[in-house]
């Protein structure tokens, strides 16, 4: 019978327990996507919680791949040493850190970035201007995340991750409701996922066999004409044979409403891991760990969920900001349900420039 504290490998990555931290923005960077003293104290209260396994929060691999404001750059080597800081602070601590890679697209940063966004396909529902990507800034792309890698390796970071979930770009090459090129980066499923392959394979020859290279993938997009789970069970069996070591399924984009990645109101244990009906799917048929995430709140869930054989691994996002130490809890014994509500305040502060934290925990604090 497996258990959720036991020693498990991903790709020759040895890690200590089945609870994963999901890639969360914490809003910590600094204005130029450098890693901040506060960034590195979070990932090390991260560790010293007990997670098995830490995913930064997103990184962009351009400048106009940034999504949002203070979010962490892999774009450029000057930023290696701080990303090192972090890697070491980690590993000091005994933990085990993985960097999620990304680039926005539609959904960057206007004024941030400065230029219109890219996007797979123009197709005239941006009341703003927008720039389809060519096919020669296709393989600047691929180069663009093969760059990254080699500079996360060099950061020390124990892998990567390639973020293709939740509406950003390369999620955006899957879904038939954004890619609608008439070219071999669109139409049937295999052209739509041809860029990921294609950065596989760019990645595997910058960081070599034995790194692993994880990804984020929806299960469904949960928009009118977006990916469904059929369509994202193949793409996970085609990227497990292209090299991929793990998959991280989530589901919903940015603009999904309630359907959204980060749900509100998981208030119950029938609420949590609402992602879970697509992963039984997945994990029979892709043949690589599956990690879950989405609304895991509950120890007795996340058991159940692995016993089941639905998940291989358990990850959460906001219960981590609401207590760091919460598998550390759960290891002692400690087995209650998480204090997160759900409500998605965490993220206010993040926008403000005070990085991300649990505005509920704080105010319970200042009154105590």
């Amino acid at each position: 019978m497996r258990h959720l504290f036991e020693t498990t490998w991903i790709k020759g990555l040895q890690l200590p327990n089945r609870f994963v931290r999901s890639a969360t923005w914490e809003g910590m960077a600094t204005p130029k996507g450098a890693v901040s003293p506060k960034l590195v104290e979070t990932m090390i209260r991260l560790a010293r919680g007990g997670v098995g396994l830490i995913i930064t929060g997103h990184a962009y691999v351009r400048p106009e791949g940034q999504a949002s404001p203070f979010q962490l750059g892999i774009h450029q080597d000057d930023l290696v040493h701080g990303l090192q800081e972090m890697t070491q602070a980690v590993h000091a601590q005994g933990g085990k850190i993985v960097l999620q890679l990304s680039h926005a697209g539609r959904f960057a940063w206007r004024e941030g970035i400065g230029r219109p966004p890219l996007v797979v396909s123009g197709d005239g529902s941006s009341s703003s201007p927008v720039e389809e990507l060519t096919k020669p800034a296709i393989q600047e792309l691929v180069q663009a995340f093969a760059e990254a890698a080699r500079r996360a390796k060099t950061a020390g970071f124990d892998g990567i991750q390639i973020h293709s979930a939740h509406g950003y770009l390369l999620n955006q090459f899957l879904s038939p409701a954004f890619n609608r090129r008439q070219d071999e980066y669109g139409g049937d499923l295999r052209n739509r996922v041809r860029v990921h392959l294609e950065i596989c394979e760019a990645l595997r020859k910058v960081v070599g066999e034995d790194y692993p290279i994880l990804i984020k993938l929806n299960g469904r997009d949960f928009i009118e004409n977006g990916l469904s789970l059929e369509e994202s069970v193949q793409i996970g069996k085609i990227l497990a044979r292209g090299g991929i070591d793990a998959i991280e399924l989530s589901g919903g984009m940015i603009i999904a409403g309630k359907f959204s990645p980060s749900r509100q109101g998981i208030d119950s244990r029938e609420k949590e891991a609402y992602f879970q009906e697509e992963a039984k799917v997945m994990r029979g048929e892709v043949g690589i760990p599956l990690i879950l995430v989405g609304g895991i709140r509950s120890f007795e869930v996340a058991e159940k969920l692995l016993q089941d054989g639905v998940a291989d691994y358990i990850s959460m996002s906001r219960p981590l900001i609401r207590d760091p130490d919460l598998i550390l809890r759960w290891k002692r014994g400690e087995r209650h349900r998480s204090a997160c509500r759900s409500d998605n305040l965490c993220f206010k502060p993040g926008r403000e420039g005070e990085g991300v934290y649990c505005v509920v925990r704080a105010k319970e604090e200042g009154a105590s």
